[in-house]
């Protein structure tokens, strides 16, 4: 039996939502509980709607679209120098760039 036929039969009830709501650590007023029971059920019905959509033939797609990354080769190039890099930072040595402290004990 396909999982949405088991959920197009399902009921849910007050204890039903009360019971999940209590595995997800979650209070709720009486209008909250009766609101989130209709809201389940529709999502039932939704189920049972898509159930009767024939889709013999089609192919799942793992994708909406059929665009496909288009990766450029990975080139060795020049970079800058480090006396280049160094140039224009506010404090350096002659190796590092120097930042302030942020970490205090």
């Amino acid at each position: 039996m396909p999982l949405s036929i088991i959920f197009v039969q399902m009921e849910i009830s007050i204890a039903l939502v009360e019971n999940l709501a209590n595995l997800s650590k979650l209070q709720f007023e009486e209008a909250e509980k009766r609101a989130i029971q209709e809201d389940l059920q529709r999502m039932i019905g939704f189920i049972a709607e898509l159930e009767s959509v024939d889709t013999t033939g089609v192919e799942p797609l793992l994708h909406m679209g059929d665009a496909a990354n288009v990766l450029r080769e990975d080139l060795v190039t020049g970079s800058v120098s480090r006396a280049d890099a160094l140039s224009n930072a506010a404090l350096a040595d002659e190796a590092f760039f120097k930042v302030p402290k942020v970490i205090k004990k």
